[in-house]
């Protein structure tokens, strides 16, 4: 079955993706550098059915295409990634947040999203306006 994706879908995948660029400057786990965040993919570490996380940002990173596939095929390396990026403690804190029944406030997400978007262009237009 597949699964839907809708507008907070794409916008948790274009923050996922440029956050991996502001921080890494690439893929989150091979650090290839990328030029733009479009080569990067939006990988989620419990599948987008999990929806108590499926808009979680520790439930997320960017990586490339090659990564992407590498560890949704392999996942006990796909656990042990997650674990060092997250660290012990969050890992089971997202891990504790899957079974969350309550549905998410996709309004309040939508405008969260929207203003880590715009903190990330503002950051990036200030690395480039040194004076």
């Amino acid at each position: 079955m597949r699964i839907r994706l809708d507008k907070l879908d794409t916008l948790f995948s274009r923050y996922v993706r440029m956050r991996a660029i502001a921080r890494v400057g690439g893929c989150e786990r091979c650090l290839t550098a990328k030029v733009d965040y479009k080569q990067l993919q939006a990988a989620h570490f419990h599948g987008r059915s999990r929806r108590s996380v499926r808009w979680d940002e520790d439930n997320s990173c960017g990586l490339c295409m090659g990564c992407h596939v590498y560890l949704d095929s392999h996942p006990l390396e796909q656990v042990e990634f997650f674990k060092t990026l997250l660290g012990e403690r969050d890992f089971d804190l997202l891990n504790a947040r899957t079974r969350v029944t309550a549905k998410p406030d996709k309004n309040a997400l939508t405008l969260y999203l929207r203003q880590k978007i715009r903190d990330l262009n503002s950051e990036n237009k200030g690395d480039v306006d040194v004076h």
